[in-house]
């Protein structure tokens, strides 16, 4: 897959896609959007009970698929039902109470294992992939909840975070993510080996000098090396496994996104963020909502898709948290309101928020700050000003330009800092 100039909209589709649901001891909400990209190529699974297996385990997954978006929305569909079509799969997690964690870990993962194997190579045979014509890839990130575990599966650059309570129950940077993912980038040593081993190079951290993510479902094009297994591809559909015992006491919340997310928020800036907005409201389609709009302001290009899964020990609504933050928005409204009146209403929006920006504001959401609060500044900027066309969101740029200014960007952070989960993902997949 090569770089396709153009692959953006003059103005990003912001409607939503939401879901959420209640069961298992859980709460999920979910949230998607297109952004700015010509094609919602992102697609999710959530699954609160699973059948044959049983009612209390659930299964949630985000795909980002790239050069189209058949094989994600393939994978969304039948990937949860290729593992557990494997009866041991099946079996172990009925008996997890009396099988070591050990045993129970073993046959989880080769079910999971198996599954990512053989929906790869059913994928091969949908026509329009088999002929060529499609040429789409997907990443995974998958997690599965039991009564005990929390077990992460992931194949490419979407990521998974479990974040627990550190400290006191109204502190939002008491929340922190003791369980990551990482990242399956071309650049990583391991993966490099892999590729280099298969005949492939890295050029500007991408397979071939193309595709962004190492590990992913689909991308036949780079899985056609005679003499190497599936998981020795320049491209391999293997995932990495994550697992944590699950502490009822002290488990918050869990997150599943795509690297639109990642591009643009840290691990700890996306945990705070949440953290800080559960105590505003329980809602989570709200929640998911807020983190994607945030992150489109904060110059996120990609497709966005989150879900949020609560645990028991998920933070409360707080009344005070609640009082801040409405005294916030009443403190931006007045500000914006200032700001407007002193240029005669003669001010376009990007300069308000320019002038915001520059100001010390006190109680702006963790990890979101300003951006977090773009949509009730607009809200009322608008109704200062009506009919004004909003100019605060540049046209989007060049995307080989964006794309070699964020590689260089990120080459010089990674040279410069000690490796940490918490990194932002690098360029999207496509």
């Amino acid at each position: 897959m090569t770089l396709k100039m153009g692959a953006f909209l003059d103005k990003p589709k912001t409607e939503k896609y939401n879901e959420s649901k209640t069961g298992a001891g859980l709460r999920y909400g979910l949230s998607s959007m297109q952004g700015w990209r010509i094609e919602m190529e992102d697609a999710h699974s959530a699954v609160i009970g699973l059948p044959e297996v049983g009612e209390n385990i659930s299964w949630f997954a985000v795909f980002d698929g790239h050069a189209g978006s058949r094989v994600s929305a393939h994978c969304s569909t039948h990937l949860l039902e290729s593992i557990s079509s494997t009866d041991d799969f099946k079996e172990a997690l009925k008996k997890e109470h009396q099988l070591s964690e050990e045993e129970l870990m073993e046959k989880v993962k080769t079910g999971i294992m198996s599954g990512f194997l053989e929906l790869d190579e059913k994928l091969r045979k949908i026509p329009e992939v088999a002929n060529g014509e499609d040429k789409s890839g997907t990443t995974a990130c998958c997690v599965l909840i039991t009564e005990k575990y929390v077990i992460f599966s992931n194949c490419g650059d979407s990521r998974g975070i479990l974040s627990t309570k550190t400290g006191s129950a109204n502190d939002a940077s008491a929340s922190s993510p003791v369980l990551a993912t990482l990242d399956h980038k071309p650049s990583n040593p391991i993966e490099r080996t892999r590729i280099e081993n298969a005949g492939g190079n890295v050029m500007i951290q991408r397979v071939n000098g193309s595709l962004a993510v190492s590990r992913a479902l689909g991308d036949f094009e780079y899985k056609n090396v005679e003499g190497k297994s599936p998981k020795e591809q320049l491209v391999s559909p293997e995932p990495e496994f994550y697992m944590k015992l699950r502490e009822p006491e002290i488990d918050e919340f869990l997150v599943l996104a795509c690297d639109g997310v990642w591009d643009v928020m840290t691990n700890e800036e996306l945990t705070s963020f949440v953290s800080a907005r559960l105590r505003i409201t329980d809602d989570l389609e709200t929640v998911a909502n807020e983190v994607i709009d945030t992150c489109l302001h904060k110059g996120s290009r990609d497709n966005m898709s989150i879900i949020i899964i609560a645990f028991p020990a998920v933070p409360k609504v707080d009344p005070e948290a609640k009082r801040k933050d409405e005294e916030l928005n009443r403190l931006l409204e007045q500000k914006v309101t200032d700001i407007v009146k002193e240029n005669d209403s003669d001010i376009e929006f990007h300069a308000v928020f320019q002038r915001l920006s520059e100001e010390e504001i006190l109680d702006l959401p963790p990890g979101g700050g300003l951006y977090s609060k773009k949509l009730c500044i607009e809200e009322v900027y608008n109704a200062l000003c009506p009919g004004k066309t909003d100019n605060s969101v540049e046209a989007c740029p060049n995307p080989l330009a964006s794309l070699l200014f964020a590689n260089a960007n990120r080459a010089a952070a990674a040279s410069s800092a000690p490796s940490s989960n918490s990194t932002a993902s690098s360029n999207s997949s496509s």
